[in-house]
């Protein structure tokens, strides 16, 4: 079959090379080469027009693409009337591919095609073909232009621009519904033959869908498509070119169908009756049960709504639809009492929010259910006749008086008793107590308005079976007033009154103030005391408006016979029982000016007046005291710190040396103390002079008398020594004038291995024998071991 396709094609091709026009063997022939001039016409200048006649010219040659053949494909030959066949004519061939796809004979001017073509990858080559001399390189023809084009051969199946498609259409759609149209390409040219033309087909899918065969258009062909019942669908189309013929070439692409939702299906309760216990204390708000409607729908179209549209205790439930879940959720608005009522019923509805008017014959989109509620007994605490309670209280009431009483119950059927207090942390001065029984309020200690005008307390009720169950009731207690405190001046009154003042003159405008609080408000009564009213030098005058004056008596007053007057008032209000009280006022006689400005009052008015008692001025004397005694010190400190030190010198540095606690130890146990412990007083030159004062050569040195054996007795012989350095010191007639600074350092004796350290001693390492290290004992050996073998090797 495939080999008798290509000798179809051959022949075709052949077939068109022969009908083509200009595409023959040869070029159109002419008597000579070059051109023939011909008279046209004349120009507008009267110029004759002349025009040229090719001696060889073709329009295109065709070639088929996708050449199989083992040879190169020949597509034409060129030849010029010039060419007298003496191999004097050379044909050029240049342009798009030439030298490379296509190659020209030179002599005989035959044209091959080196490669295999595809005409999808380019459809046509534009040339140029010449013939020149091959000798003289002078062109025998003009250059004429000439194109290849290559002929189509159905090479490329249909291909689809998407693999897979997606595509969505309503359920239960009506049949011809378009859902989705696909296209599919073919790279073939479309203007040749039926290689690029492309008829549809459905290969999977049916007879739920259909395809145009002409546009690709996919429809659905079953009515009632259920997306319940199946929701997706794969669906294979097919797109063959060659308009569906056989030996055409087909492609295929998978169409992916999902049927949408539509709200055909209504909601359904999955039972008829629901019963939910509740117990009667479930707070407000709370919930109380949850009933569920199924709907075979998804998204929006399974949305619904509850509602009670029946209820024997109207307002007490709510019903709302919790949209996550679509379940309908009933809660409590009204508190529930099981005395009182201990069952409920409601009807409840269920439908869909959103409804499709085009499936409205399939049935009412709402369904109907009983909810029962029972209510439960629940230990409830007492439950006071009122939520709050307001008492009133004289401030002078006694101890023991009853303020009012709460009542409170036990809602349960029972009715257990009740017992009663009060809550201490309302009440922290246990100013009130209430009878345990009967709820009677009571004082337990005196009250006062001014100090606190109300009371806030807490009762507490608690079953007496049930000592947990307590409730609790705001109490409170407003303390009426009695008048029980007397009037005082409303300031600390300092007035003055000149030397030079008039009878008659005020000096001084006073009030009052009460800490109690009358209903009709304060009235003062203001008086001169009548202890002072014979002999007094002034007088007060009552205002009628809780004020008054106080007023001189007499024409002028000496400072020098007396400075300050004490005037005693008194001050009533007028409430029951009537409270007064005498308060003084002081004035101080000052010298004054002639509009009566005050000059100058003595010193113990101006002390007073600037508010400085005795005992403040004391006080500030000690703190001036005080602040001197700190300079002293301070200055006392800083004179010692500028005393010049005893030892000043740089060079007076004591030496660290390291003391051995343990004979043989080495130098693993030691400690830092002075070098002159370890000075042998033995080993001392008697010529050795001081180093702390400049040497004289007129005194011939002191000889130091030899010491006699130590004792026994160690404080002895360190007392011995030290006095003997004294006396030395002392007879010394080099020693300077002057105080100077001497150590006595010593070692002690009765070691038998003597000192240990070789500073300041008179022998030196190689002339000492350590071989009585061995003789210590085992504490001793490696001292022994170290020394002792050294010399015996030096020795030998």
């Amino acid at each position: 079959m495939e080999r008798r396709k290509v000798c179809l094609l051959m022949a075709l091709w052949a077939m068109l090379q022969l009908s083509s026009p200009g595409s023959g063997l040869r070029a159109p022939r002419r008597t000579t080469g070059g051109h023939r001039a011909g008279l046209t016409g004349q120009d507008a200048n009267g110029v004759p027009l002349r025009r040229s006649k090719r001696g060889w010219m073709w329009n295109q040659f065709f070639l088929l693409e996708e050449y199989t053949g083992t040879d190169m494909q020949y597509v034409g030959k060129l030849h010029s009337d010039s060419d007298r066949g003496d191999g004097s004519t050379r044909y050029v061939l240049t342009g798009e591919g030439a030298g490379t796809l296509f190659k020209i004979d030179e002599k005989s001017g035959d044209i091959h095609a080196t490669k295999r073509l595809d005409r999808e990858e380019k459809a046509f080559y534009v040339l140029h073909a010449k013939a020149v001399n091959r000798f003289t390189n002078e062109a025998l023809e003009g250059e004429s232009e000439f194109i290849i084009k290559i002929h189509d051969i159905n090479d490329n199946e249909p291909r689809f621009t998407r693999d897979p498609y997606m595509a969505r259409v309503p359920e239960m759609a009506d049949i011809g519904t378009s859902v989705i149209q696909v296209t599919a390409t073919d790279a073939d040219d479309a203007t040749y033959g039926n290689s690029a033309r492309v008829v549809y087909s459905i290969l999977e899918g049916q007879p739920y869908f259909s395809v145009d065969p002409e546009t690709g258009l996919i429809k659905t062909a079953l009515p009632g498509m259920d997306r319940e019942v199946k929701e997706n669908y794969q669906v294979v189309i097919q797109a063959k070119d060659m308009a569906g013929q056989m030996g055409g070439l087909s492609g295929t692409t998978t169409v992916s169908i999902t049927l949408s939702d539509v709200n055909d299906n209504p909601p359904r309760f999955t039972k008829t009756v629901y019963d939910f216990p509740v117990p009667e204390s479930l707070e407000l708000g709370s919930v109380i049960g949850v009933i569920r409607a199924m709907d075979a729908d998804i998204g929006e179209n399974a949305e619904m709504d509850y509602r009670i549209i029946g209820s024997d205790g109207p307002g007490t439930f709510e019903i709302t639809a919790n949209r996550s879940s679509q379940d309908g959720v009933i809660r409590l608005r009204k508190p529930l009492d099981f005395e009182k009522k201990r069952q409920y019923s409601l009807r409840v509805q269920v439908e869909n929010v959103h409804i499709n008017q085009r499936f409205l014959n399939m049935g009412p989109f709402r369904d109907e259910a009983t909810v029962r509620i029972s209510v439960e007994d629940v230990d409830e605490p007492p439950v006071f006749e009122r939520p709050g309670y307001v008492m009133e209280v004289k401030e002078d009431a006694a101890r023991n008086t009853i303020l009012g009483s709460v009542s409170a119950s036990d809602p349960d059927i029972k009715h257990s008793p009740v017992k009663y207090s009060i809550d201490r942390r309302t009440d922290m001065d246990r100013v009130f107590n209430i009878h345990a029984g009967n709820g009677s309020l009571f004082l337990l200690r005196e009250l006062d308005r001014e100090e606190k005008a109300w009371h806030n307390i807490s009762v507490l009720a608690t079953e007496f079976n049930n000592p947990r169950q307590i409730s609790r009731v705001p109490v409170y207690i407003r303390v009426l007033d009695v008048n029980d405190n007397a009037p005082t001046f409303a300031a600390n009154y300092e007035t003055f009154v000149c030397e030079n003042a008039k009878a008659n003159q005020r000096i001084q405008t006073i009030s009052a103030t009460d800490p109690d609080e009358p209903v009709g408000g304060h009235r003062f009564f203001f008086a001169l005391a009548q202890e002072a009213a014979g002999k007094a030098n002034f007088s007060v005058r009552d205002n009628k408006d809780n004020t008054a004056w106080i007023l001189t008596r007499r024409n002028s007053y000496n400072s020098l016979q007396k400075s300050v007057y004490h005037v005693p008032v008194v001050i009533s209000d007028g409430e029951y029982p009537m409270q007064s009280s005498t308060n003084t006022l002081t004035v101080r006689v000052c010298t004054c000016d002639r509009e009566g400005n005050m000059k100058l009052c003595n010193a113990e008015a101006l002390a007073a007046r600037a508010g400085l008692s005795t005992g403040a001025l004391v006080a500030i004397l000690l703190c001036v005291l005080i602040l001197l005694m700190i300079v002293v010190l301070f200055a006392a400190l800083r004179r010692q710190r500028k005393k010049e030190p005893l030892i000043i010198s740089k060079e007076d540095v004591r030496d660290n040396v390291v003391s051995y606690n343990d004979e043989g130890g080495g130098e693993e146990d030691t400690q830092a103390f002075d070098i002159g412990t370890l000075r042998n007083p033995e080993a001392i030159e008697e010529s050795k002079q001081r180093r702390d004062i400049v040497p004289e050569t007129f005194y011939p040195p002191v000889r130091r008398p030899v010491l006699p054996p130590p004792c026994r007795d160690n404080n002895g012989d360190v007392r011995d020594f030290i006095t003997q350095r004294l006396q030395e010191n002392d007879s010394d007639p080099t020693a300077p004038p002057y105080d100077s600074l001497a150590t006595y350092a010593y070692e002690g004796n009765g070691s038998v291995a003597e000192s240990l350290s070789s500073l300041e001693s008179a022998t030196t390492e190689g002339d000492q024998d350590y071989n009585y290290l061995s003789e210590w004992g085992p504490r001793f050996k490696k001292l022994a071991d170290m020394y002792g073998g050294e010399d015996s090797d030096r020795d030998s």
